[in-house]
């Protein structure tokens, strides 16, 4: 392949390298991300077809579930194709508008998904320490404001950066070393000063994600005040279980990104490919444990599961093939 520089002041496309250094295991590392894809895709979309079609599941807990599911599955499927091609057919190009929309919603599912970890986290602080009130607060005319704030304020932290990459003018390479468009990744190819591009691309998101940490923070102390208060140790049990599977996608999505952020900020010796490989990584790993998680952890969906699976079994032997 051909690496040509370009002096126009957008470029017509970029040339993703997929993992640089690893060219030569390009295919078997496409095989654990294509599989850990399929089973976020599917384990996700079954996630929300039993909160769909149970019933009993249709509470602001799991509707905010089901919201998490649909932003695990636009995060990875935002990513992982394309990288794939990449791996498989060697399809480096990637238009510039199209580069630009990747990094739009690579970080709006990354801002909007915290979002969603706060509002969940919220639940279960009314749910734990105001039972009483819990559906007098969290009413479905109030959920679908929570739900309609996480989408606008998602949007309108990462919408600036379209304008931000759009201003600059690209007339050195047009060569991303990565297997997806991130902002600064793409920022850094620009032939004029991105002190804004860096400014904002770090701070206006990472300062809200850390605001919500300190939110989900401080209301799972609350809860834990409020737990070890109860007066019987299988209320405690209890109330601890209903917040164990939230606890475990916590850790699974800001440790990962926590890492990440510190590894591309401090990590100089790290060298490249390791911190691709890591990116690639958080993009699927947390949308492919999530589902797995509430399944084995969550009584309700796992019998929801299990029914889905049954009902499919029976219809399958309806109709037998041949």
């Amino acid at each position: 392949m051909t690496h040509t520089n370009l002096t126009v002041f957008h470029p017509a496309f970029f040339v993703l390298l997929g993992i640089p250094g690893l060219e030569a295991y390009h295919i078997w590392l496409s095989i654990p991300l294509c599989l850990m894809y399929i089973i976020a895709v599917l384990g996700n979309s079954l996630l929300m077809v039993v909160i769909i079609t149970e019933r009993s599941l249709h509470e602001p807990m799991y509707f905010f579930l089901s919201m998490l599911a649909t932003t695990d599955i636009l995060l990875s499927t935002t990513t992982v194709p394309k990288a794939l091609g990449i791996f498989w057919l060697h399809a480096h190009e990637i238009a510039f508008d199209a580069c630009v929309t990747q990094v739009f919603f690579v970080h709006v599912m990354f801002v909007g998904e915290s979002a969603i970890l706060l509002a969940m986290a919220f639940d279960r602080f009314v749910a734990i320490c105001s039972p009483l009130r819990y559906t007098a607060v969290l009413t479905w005319s109030a959920v679908r404001r929570i739900a309609l704030v996480i989408v606008t304020r998602s949007f309108c932290i990462i919408f600036p950066v379209i304008f931000l990459l759009k201003r600059l003018p690209f007339c050195q390479t047009n060569i991303v070393p990565h297997s997806y468009c991130e902002h600064i990744g793409v920022a850094r190819l620009a032939c004029a000063d991105i002190t804004v591009n860096i400014w904002y691309g770090f701070s206006v998101p990472i300062v809200m994600v850390i605001w919500d940490v300190i939110l989900i923070s401080v209301s799972y102390t609350l809860i834990l005040r409020a737990v070890f208060r109860l007066p019987s140790q299988d209320a405690r049990h209890k109330a601890l279980s209903t917040c164990g599977s939230h606890l475990c996608v916590i850790l699974m999505f800001y440790v990962p990104s926590f890492f990440t952020l510190l590894t591309h900020r401090f990590g100089r010796n790290i060298p490249r490919h390791v911190h691709i490989v890591l990116a690639n990584l958080y993009v699927v790993m947390p949308p492919m444990l999530n589902p797995i998680v509430y399944g084995v952890k969550t009584k309700q969906i796992r019998e929801g599961i299990t029914h889905r699976l049954l009902d499919i079994k029976a219809r399958c032997r309806a109709f037998p093939l041949g």
